[in-house]
């Protein structure tokens, strides 16, 4: 059977006419909400949802929202002002370090990497990382990076402790924005519009009442290569199409790809796309000039993270006694 992987391609017009008519219909008729709040990062995700919200409520019923922290890159901040700007779009900067400070963010995070690099410090810059996939390479080892003010590197094994540790401080990033994101939404009776992409929603690229909280997530159906197709149609502007997809979590700076998922999304689509519909993983191979062990390590890969992160998709359980 003959595998197109260019049938991953979608008509970006009218499936822009379809998402603005649900946004509409959920966010005024059913939820009674006047408008949207939409955080915005300068990547491609928030900026095609905020040109999608623009279209369906008007400029004067959205508030674009800027949560940055120190650990946040510049280029976030820079490129999220000149989307808004461009849109004409009112928008807010919140400076959420003194909140994460309180909250013991950066301190509960760095005495874990000081438990592994001793002499680390806040001088220092750190990220977590995964190795690329291959056909040796079938189970998520995370590894810990840090470097040096001189830019010495080191890198180690990161221990299970450790990890849950770094993540859940560095999750209160994500929690905190979330909480700004209501506060303001509430305050003009408006609905929290979710940013995510369906590489991230179903593959738990997310934090749980996080970045993955949101009264609707319209992009959440797309690929990660199909939201720049609509990110083309939208006229979004080339200096964040071109932008390399950023995590902007870690004090270092470091891409999704590296981060958690290893591989290239213009391929990883294709794998998946294919996979769900039916293809072999010769099928997909070869159009894609890749060995059918690659695309098995893929396949395994997606459908891990989609079994071991069911639980960030679930609701609350309700105990009926």
């Amino acid at each position: 059977m003959f595998y197109d992987y260019n049938s991953i391609k979608i008509d970006a017009a009218s499936e822009t006419e379809r998402v603005l008519h649900k946004l509409r219909n959920e966010v005024v008729v059913n939820f009674k909400k006047r408008g949207a709040v939409v955080g915005i990062s300068g990547g491609i995700d928030s900026s095609v949802v905020l040109a999608l919200c623009v279209r369906a409520f008007g400029q004067d019923k959205v508030h674009a929202l800027m949560l940055p922290e120190k650990d946040s890159s510049a280029d976030s901040l820079n490129l999220a002002k000149f989307l808004a700007e461009k849109l004409g779009v009112k928008y807010t900067v919140e400076n959420l370090s003194e909140a994460l400070a309180g909250f013991g963010c950066y301190q509960r995070r760095d005495e874990a990497v000081r438990r592994i690099f001793p002499d680390y410090n806040s001088s220092y810059k750190m990220k977590i990382l995964l190795p690329k996939n291959d056909d040796k390479k079938k189970l998520n080892i995370f590894y810990i990076k840090i470097i040096s003010p001189d830019g010495a590197e080191q890198t180690a094994r990161l221990p299970l402790t450790e990890y849950l540790q770094i993540t859940a401080a560095s999750n209160f990033k994500q929690r905190s924005r979330m909480a700004m994101l209501y506060y303001y939404a509430e305050s003009k009776n408006y609905a929290v519009v979710g940013t995510g992409n369906k590489n991230e929603h179903l593959q738990g690229f997310f934090v749980k009442h996080g970045d993955g909280a949101a009264d609707i997530k319209p992009i959440a159906h797309l690929f990660k290569t199909q939201v720049y197709q609509l990110a083309e149609y939208l006229n979004i502007p080339e200096e964040i199409v071109k932008r390399t997809p950023t995590t902007d979590t870690y004090s270092a700076e470091q891409t999704q790809e590296e981060f958690f998922f290893k591989t290239p999304f213009d391929i990883l689509d294709r794998i998946w796309y294919g996979w769900e519909k039916g293809f072999s993983s010769k099928d997909i191979a070869e159009p894609l000039n890749l060995s059918e062990a690659e695309v098995d390590v893929v396949i395994s890969d997606i459908k891990q993270k989609i079994l071991t992160t069911e639980y960030l998709r679930a609701e609350s359980v309700s105990l009926n006694y």
